[in-house]
């Protein structure tokens, strides 16, 4: 369940960000995480061209390369967050990525 908080002073944070379909692979679980945070920006009136930060969380960090290669696909070049991404144990089993980010409104 995705948490979403905003606030008039600090923007949108969407926390807890992990694909609905947790079959696939990173590459896979990266994309639909990245397109239900567009969603989600896009209810509260925001973009990705507004992020201010995101931490992205990896069950294993062998996979950085290619949930990377996804980011820099879909991350607005020219408004690049703060951004770091670790190694974790994630909630589930079948979890390959989390991303939690902040924006502007």
């Amino acid at each position: 369940m995705a948490h979403i908080s905003l606030s008039s002073c600090l923007g949108a944070g969407l926390a807890g960000m992990t694909a609905d379909d947790t079959s696939g692979d990173v590459v896979q679980q990266t994309r639909d995480t990245l397109a239900k945070i567009e969603h989600y920006l896009a209810m509260a009136g925001s973009d990705k061209s507004k992020l201010l930060t995101a931490v992205i969380w990896l069950r294993d960090i062998a996979d950085f390369d290619r949930m990377n290669g996804v980011w820099d696909g879909w991350i607005d070049r020219s408004a690049m967050p703060v951004r770091a991404t670790v190694e974790a144990r994630l909630a589930g089993d079948n979890y390959r990525v989390e991303i939690m980010v902040t924006a502007a409104l």
